[in-house]
């Protein structure tokens, strides 16, 4: 019996999950960071919309000029060009059409300049191209000739990027430094423009020694933006990416994405590199979390070519988390099986105690003729009576337990086979008995249900306030004091989780397949929505 303990023990070892390669600790802070400022996105992403909305409502003012307007335009269009394309573009027309009517050459041409930047932001290269060759360069202002020419180099860069096509690829390569070098000249130096260009030449030639340098001087500037941060951290990680410096490529993503985060930018590939670095570490707990944000900013942005480049490394994240659940559920049928197995050693145990146990009472009423033996035969009882009441005090305290991990489970599993041994070293064989009388598959489950109550309403604490404004006030669910959820709850608790397979939810719960259909139907026929709307509004609760 013992060997089949540590043979069933060591089994349960096996099904445990593997242990993610942590991060440096200057990358464990800043991933820190990057999860903080990710609670906060709805903060920054108000205080651009705040900003917005004033500008949009004196855009809108009926006494304002059209040379005002078209400034004010322009404002409204910087504050959109990196975090919604859709609007962007839509003050792009306004602008082109306001440069119209004020006749104004270099208006009419820097409008179709910011056109393309946001063409180009989105991925449509081909329009790009067709409206940077219409644009008359010579009616720009000199500091819009470099945005042009840098537009310019990043587009044949891009393009580069997006076709991953080694015959071409060089050739737009050429393109993108040489319009970076004609950009140049349009630049003051040490300015940021100037520098950004020149790190994009770093990166083109895939030079870190003067990526980096580059990079240390854009962070000394008095001036920068979080956006301008962002831009240039996520530059020089590639460079040191290619140098194969992993963690330091890692650490500039980190510091990318926390800037993009703090400054509402949507038009960014930082937190999706971040998503990718993580899921190779094998921290895909981060890995799941930001390749979701990423996926959400690319599609408020409506960037086409972003949200090619994140489906195939989204799918692939999703399906280890799916895998990693699967683990987990067998890991707990594993348990369910060992805790069988030990459950029927115990009652074997029990078995061969009773059968002792009679062999003692038979052997007492053989000798109690003789005096002395009766005495010795109950001086043994009455320490055989002591040792079973004080048996009964060491069940009562170490039956019960509560599963709610792995590790936990090893533990029970220990604290178990000890009581066993020691049980047996004395041969106490009727506290073995009551030890096995005190495992309890029906309480386990009911601990297993609160323990998932406990950790559902951490997750969704308003669930239940959000889930009972589904129905009217008559047919809403209330809760004694001492309950966390009902079945009816829980039911729905788990398909806002994803477990909509009605077979699975009666497995995890316990219940028969037709039960769970019951208490769904019952449930949405009370509820003021269509039937087939029902659970779609249900999936839709927020979490924290």
């Amino acid at each position: 019996m013992v060997k089949l303990f540590f043979f069933l023990c060591g089994l349960l070892l096996t099904t445990l999950p593997s242990v993610a390669r942590p991060p440096g600790a200057a990358a464990d802070s800043l991933l820190r960071e990057l999860n903080e400022a990710l609670a906060h996105k709805r903060e920054y992403d108000g205080q651009r919309f705040n900003r917005i909305a004033v500008l949009t409502a004196d855009f809108a003012a009926p006494e304002l000029s059209d040379n005002a307007r078209f400034e004010l335009g322009l404002r409204i269009y910087e504050e959109y060009k990196a975090f919604k394309y859709d609007s962007a573009f839509v003050y792009c027309q306004k602008i082109t059409r306001l440069a119209g009517q004020l006749r104004d050459p270099q208006k009419v041409e820097l409008a179709k300049l910011k056109l393309a930047f946001v063409l180009l932001s989105s991925g449509m290269f081909k329009e790009t191209f067709d409206v940077l060759d219409d644009i008359q360069t010579g009616r720009l202002a000199p500091a819009d000739r470099h945005g042009y020419y840098f537009l310019r180099a990043r587009a044949y860069s891009d393009l580069g990027a997006f076709n991953r096509d080694l015959t071409f690829r060089p050739a737009y390569n050429r393109k993108a430094l040489a319009y970076a070098d004609t950009a140049l000249l349009f630049c003051r130096p040490g300015s940021y423009e100037s520098l950004s260009v020149q790190e994009f030449r770093a990166q083109k030639t895939n030079d870190l020694a003067a990526g980096a340098a580059v990079y240390g001087q854009i962070r000394r500037l008095p001036r920068l933006t979080l956006h301008q941060l962002a831009v240039s951290a996520s530059t020089t990680a590639y460079l040191y990416e290619l140098a194969g410096q992993p963690d330091k490529a890692f650490e500039l993503l980190l510091t990318s994405a926390i800037a993009d985060l703090r400054s509402a930018t949507k038009e960014t590939t930082a937190i999706f590199k971040v998503a990718d670095y993580c899921y190779r570490r094998g921290d895909l707990k981060n890995a799941y979390t930001f390749i979701r944000e990423a996926r959400e900013a690319a599609a408020f942005y409506n960037a086409r070519q972003r949200q090619l480049e994140l489906s195939q490394l989204s799918s692939v994240i999703e399906g280890e988390k799916i895998n990693i659940i699967e683990s987990q559920r067998r890991s707990l049928q594993t348990f369910a099986i060992i805790m069988t197995a030990l459950a029927l050693a115990v009652i074997g145990f029990a078995v061969v105690s009773f059968r002792q146990l009679r062999q003692l009472r038979r052997a007492g009423r053989l000798i109690s003729a003789t005096n002395g033996e009766l005495q010795a035969r109950n001086h043994e009882l009455g320490q055989l009576i002591q040792g079973l009441n004080e048996a009964n005090k060491i069940k009562e305290e170490y039956i019960g337990y509560y599963f709610h991990n792995n590790s936990r489970y090893i533990d029970k599993l220990e604290s178990l086979k000890k009581r066993v041994d020691a049980l047996l070293a004395s041969k106490q064989y009727g506290a073995v008995q009551k030890l096995a009388d005190g495992i309890n598959s029906k309480t386990e489950r009911n601990e297993l249900l609160k323990g998932f109550d406990l950790v559902f309403l951490r997750l969704f604490p308003h669930f239940i306030e959000q889930f009972n404004a589904l129905f009217r006030e008559e047919d809403r669910i209330r809760l004694p004091e001492d309950q966390l959820l009902t079945t009816e709850l829980r039911i729905f608790a788990l398909i806002r989780l994803g477990i909509v397979d009605s077979e699975q939810i009666s497995r995890m719960l316990g219940y028969s397949i037709n039960t769970i259909y019951t208490y769904k139907t019952r449930v949405k026929n009370r509820s003021l929505l269509p039937n087939e709307e029902f659970e779609a509004r249900v999936q839709a609760i927020q979490a924290v």
